[in-house]
């Protein structure tokens, strides 16, 4: 037998031939940072802190103060400030607190706001019943039961998570509901023409075709419950000083005078706010493997 023959029926070894396996997939954070995208993020934000670090050290260099900004902390003094109290247990207890309060109030408006929206779109009659009191409740901003909740509700915290939840609800049920009426009639008339019953026009067309306004709203159903929690523990009080929150932690550190700390505050709930939407993005895909093809 030739070598040539031999050749031809050895068993394949991997790693023998010439041809290379296939590449890996590339990790997400690898495509991060490679993407151009995300390099833009970066420049800009940098470009910020340069923009923000020379107007407010613009009276210092040069004797004239460049209105609004310069009246700010420069970043430095900010870093300086939040280095002093990142190892404090009254600030991670803050964040504790109102990160525990903003997802209560989130998850209980999910739980009743989008079956409330889903019965608004497919029962006529349920419509014509709670629309109209809905519709009357809802442009009253969630600040403004405030005082009110705080006659009602026993305790300070139920007070908070009220307001907290009233933020998020209005807004979930509105985009469930117009979510579910964008669905075009003909996919329901096509599954009822070949026998779907009520329950499958719910289950594989209504929820599947809702899901997409479901998350949007919840997106930004979270970015208002992070503004109002903020807010309920600034006039509410949030507790004791150092343990009520990042609402508190602002009007305490505004009230002590240290405009630093107050910028610290406010840089970390534009990280949380940042995280609670990068959360439901990601249950979003996940939820939806469809739109990842696109």
């Amino acid at each position: 037998m030739t070598q040539a023959a031999q050749d031809t029926i050895a068993p394949h070894k991997p790693g023998s031939s010439g041809v290379s396996n296939t590449p890996k997939k590339r990790s997400k954070i690898l495509k991060a940072l490679s993407s151009d995208t995300f390099w833009r993020g970066v420049v800009s934000l940098i470009g910020f802190v340069v923009f923000w670090e020379i107007c407010s050290r613009m009276k210092q260099w040069t004797g004239v103060e460049v209105p609004w900004i310069g009246k700010v902390p420069p970043p430095t003094e900010v870093l300086e400030a939040w280095t002093e109290i990142f190892w404090l247990p009254g600030y991670w207890e803050s964040w504790y607190l109102s990160t525990g309060r903003v997802f209560a109030g989130f998850i209980a408006a999910m739980l009743l706001g989008i079956p409330f929206g889903l019965c608004l779109a497919v029962n006529r009659y349920f419509h014509d019943i709670f629309f109209p009191p809905f519709e009357v409740l809802r442009p009253i901003p969630p600040l403004a039961w405030v005082p009110a909740s705080i006659v009602f509700w026993p305790t300070t915290e139920l007070s908070i998570a009220f307001v907290t939840f009233l933020g998020a609800f209005f807004t979930i049920v509105i985009n469930v509901l117009g979510g579910a009426k964008s669905i075009d009639i003909r996919f329901l008339r096509a599954a009822q023409s070949m026998g779907a019953s009520q329950w499958d026009l719910f289950r594989k067309i209504i929820l599947p075709g809702t899901l997409p306004s479901i998350f949007t709203g919840a997106a930004v159903g979270m970015g208002i419950t992070w503004e109002v929690v903020l807010a309920g523990e600034m006039i509410s009080g949030g507790g004791q000083q150092g343990g009520g929150g990042l609402g508190f932690f602002i009007w305490s550190s505004y009230m002590g005078g240290t405009v630093a700390q107050v910028i610290v505050g406010m840089i970390s709930i534009g990280i949380a706010g940042y995280l609670s939407s990068s959360l439901i993005r990601y249950l979003g895909s996940i939820s939806m493997p469809w739109r990842r093809l696109f």
